[in-house]
């Protein structure tokens, strides 16, 4: 072998420093281990971190009474959080079947939710719903829940959302809702509450038969010889003997002070609107008895048939045969006859 030839060859032979660079093994262990030290750190700080951030979570979503649920496609396996447990007073961690957790919706709810839920997972969408549950113990609770369907490969395979407990929204929802339409005093609807359904009726047409206005003979006296808190006793019992007598009516109302106010739905005929208001008129004509007293009311009834009129002008009607119940000497009723307007305004 000649000189040139063997120098070739060594050359073509790399060093160990060629093949792991210019450190030796050693080092080069060292170095990765050094490296995967720092990822293992850096994986558990992020696993501390999220297990942080779960812990947050899951706190937040316990004070704002939030729960995650997801449920798998087909099989219906059903997957909660702590909270959606709490919600249903289920035992955390208890295995759940969805036939029987909808079996804990009120039946109006259930139906609702069954029919969302069939077409979210049919156009691959999502809904949302305040549903009412009746937990196994017994307790009545109103939950808001979100759902959104989730596919692969334009399949759904699973349904997913938030349950909310706003059971305290919807006592304060109904409250304030019930402030604004019902008389504090008498539990009737107050005058905006009749107004608002006298003016739904007219505009169905179809839906009104006749208005009845009732106003009390004698409770100014009673007010003002016997004070006010026997006047407010006497509207109670008005009210209460208007419902009993009126049971069938689509609204009674306290309008005013000592008048009330009856919707009737259609078809009415004019034989069974005077027995309604004579009924009325004996109803009220009862003594009210008040342990050593025994107070004498009895009302005046003004009834007018709906003929396609707007609501004042109905209500203009009952008015003007009210009055004329009063001039015919109380304690009676008269249907509104155009004749007697005519007069009135004269």
């Amino acid at each position: 072998m000649s000189d040139f030839q063997f120098t070739r060859n060594a050359r073509a032979r790399p060093e160990p420093s060629q093949l792991f660079g210019a450190s030796n093994p050693a080092n080069l262990i060292a170095r990765l281990k050094a490296e995967l030290d720092a990822k293992e750190t850096l994986l558990r700080e992020q696993a501390a971190a999220l297990a942080h951030n779960r812990k947050i979570f899951e706190r937040s979503s316990a004070a704002a009474r939030i729960g995650v649920w997801e449920c798998g496609l087909p099989d219906e396996t059903l997957r909660w959080t702590d909270v959606v447990y709490d919600m249903f007073d289920l035992p955390q961690g208890a295995p759940l079947d969805r036939k029987q957790i909808v079996r804990c919706y009120s039946e109006a709810s259930a139906r609702e939710l069954e029919i969302r839920r069939s077409r979210a997972i049919e156009t691959r969408s999502g809904f949302s719903l305040d549903a009412e549950i009746i937990t196994p113990n017994g307790v009545r609770r109103w939950l808001r829940l979100t759902a959104t369907v989730e596919c692969e490969h334009g399949i759904p395979v699973r349904i997913f959302g938030m349950k909310q407990d706003i059971t305290e929204e919807k006592i304060l929802l109904d409250r304030t809702r019930y402030l604004a339409e019902f008389d504090l005093m008498t539990g009737l609807a107050n005058r905006s509450r009749f107004q608002q359904r006298l003016s739904e009726l007219c505009e169905s047409r179809s839906a009104l038969g006749a208005m009845l206005l009732v106003d009390l003979d004698g409770f100014k006296k009673v007010n003002d010889t016997l004070g006010h808190a026997r006047g407010d006793e006497c509207l109670k019992e008005t009210a209460g003997r208007l419902q009993a007598t009126c049971h069938d009516a689509e609204l009674v109302a306290r309008v005013g002070g000592d008048e009330f106010a009856v919707l009737l739905g259609s078809p009415v005929d004019t034989r069974s609107i005077e027995n309604l208001a004579g009924n009325i008129v004996k109803a009220l004509s009862i003594p009210v008895d008040h342990g050593d007293e025994v107070l004498m009311l009895g009302a005046s009834v003004g009834v007018a048939i709906f003929n396609g009129c707007t609501p004042s002008e109905l209500f203009r009607k009952a008015d003007t045969a009210l009055y004329a119940s009063k001039a015919a000497g109380r304690n009676t009723f008269r249907i509104f006859d155009a004749g007697v307007e005519m007069r009135r305004r004269k």
